[in-house]
């Protein structure tokens, strides 16, 4: 049989419905795995996706639509063999999904009126999608759970690529950043806290705190459940929200609590050792009232410090610092695939970072300047923009954690073909575009049974 893959191309979890506020676009079944369907829109959108971000590097069709297929294979698979995902990672991927959507379009309302639906029907459509790439990651982790890379793999992969081929890496710059974090003003946790009051008077009054979560809370995942969190671990949930579980009966509800995601009205529902089912309502603050100055006050200072060298930087982001993601590796900005702190400098960085160091000179600090988290939180940060590395053709002192990355994606493609070999006969595989059939003839031979 032919080699299946040349690339393995991981499943983009892209947005069901990115273009639904679009005028009417030709769409159709282009192939069929099981009960499972690939549109031509999905083809289109992962190929202009890549195309958009790497053009150079860019798969071609064809291997989009091996990397489609594989992908439902691995889905249909994991439906035979009852693999399944947890609802509470369903909610959490879908919740993060909807913050990406806030963020780009600015607002709810913006949603809204993009895609003329609202955001429960998005999110139903959406679920589906996230449970399926879900399922898609854990089948993949199991098939390649137990392939591992060796520095001398490591060393003989780079030994075997033809000199005249090495990769060429872009100017790559070593970046940090300490942010503070918004606060909730007094007044605005005084109306939230009175808020959720209300809720509990109600319920203690007879209503059902299902329903009245299900209607008020604002935490996406659960609220549709009736704000269920059922059977969960002691040490999953945040340190205050566990803390008020810990102190109720079951039946009853807490007082108000506040975390970092907003301010929660809890009702314990059972309680067993260290499991528990419990129910809340969530509120968050207006982002756009939150309190800004208190925080800018306090990086102004750290910055002052930082400048006259009478503070370390990364000491300075570890105690400082309320990034989670940053403030344990002092403060680095690390590269999301490598985990290296070293950022590439080029079209692959976000856009604010990129304007901002191309305005500063190496060596230096930015100043305190507006930030927004990636889970939308609102805050204030400073950049530290500590060396710039020159471009270069790949070699093993400089690149070896990106080498290792690709050495190790091979042998994990080699995983999949095996599995691969092994699960299809398992599967119906069918592509009906007779126009796709002629130009992926060898794609498509590889999946015959």
């Amino acid at each position: 049989m032919k080699k299946i893959l040349g690339l393995l191309i991981v499943f983009l979890p892209v947005l069901g419905f990115a273009q639904a506020s679009k005028g009417k676009v030709i769409d159709g079944v282009i192939s069929k795995v099981d009960n499972h369907y690939i549109l031509r829109s999905d083809l289109d959108q992962m190929y202009h996706q890549y195309q958009a971000e790497n053009p150079k590097n860019a798969p071609t069709r064809c291997q989009c639509l091996n990397s489609l297929i594989i992908n439902k294979v691995m889905l249909a698979k994991a439906e035979i063999d009852s693999v399944t995902v947890e609802d509470r990672q369903v909610d959490g991927e879908l919740e993060g999904r909807m913050d990406q959507m806030i963020q780009m379009y600015g607002s709810e309302k913006n949603i809204v009126e993009q895609f003329g639906k609202s955001l429960d029907q998005l999110k139903a459509e959406l679920r589906s999608d996230v449970r399926n790439n879900l399922l898609v990651q854990e089948m993949q982790r199991k098939i390649t759970s137990d392939v591992k890379i060796t520095p001398s793999e490591v060393r003989k992969f780079f030994n075997s690529i033809p000199k005249d081929s090495l990769p060429y890496f872009p100017s790559e710059v070593q970046v940090g950043h300490i942010i503070r974090l918004a606060k909730v003003t007094k007044e605005e946790r005084d109306v939230l806290r009175e808020r959720l009051l209300d809720y509990k008077k109600r319920a203690l009054a007879g209503e059902d705190f299902a329903k009245l979560a299900t209607t008020y809370s604002e935490d996406v995942g659960s609220a549709q459940n009736g704000g269920l969190y059922a059977n969960v671990k002691r040490g999953t949930m945040v340190p205050e929200f566990e803390g008020a579980v810990y102190r109720l009966k079951p039946g009853e509800m807490s007082e108000p609590i506040d975390s970092e995601y907003g301010i929660h009205l809890i009702k314990l529902e059972d309680i067993k050792g260290e499991v528990y089912t419990a129910r809340h309502i969530l509120l968050r603050p207006d982002y756009n009232r939150l309190d800004i100055n208190e925080p800018t006050r306090f990086l102004d200072s750290i910055r002052t410090q930082l400048v006259d060298g009478k503070l370390d930087f990364e000491k300075a982001a570890k105690e400082y610092s309320e990034d989670k993601a940053t403030s344990d590796v002092g403060g680095w900005i690390q590269d999301p695939e490598t985990r290296a702190p070293r950022l590439a400098l080029d079209a692959s960085m976000d856009p604010s970072l990129y304007f901002t160091l191309d305005s500063m000179q190496v060596g230096t600090y930015s100043t305190v300047m507006p930030y927004r988290t990636n889970d939308g939180k609102t805050g204030v940060r400073v950049i530290y923009y500590k060396t710039k590395f020159p471009p270069h053709y790949a070699n093993l002192e400089e690149d070896y954690q990106k080498l290792q990355k690709i050495a190790l994606s091979r042998k994990r493609n080699n995983a999949v073909e095996k599995w691969f070999k092994k699960t299809k006969g398992e599967v119906f595989i069918q592509v009906r575009d007779e126009d796709l059939k002629e130009e992926c003839n060898d794609v498509i031979a590889a999946f015959s049974n």
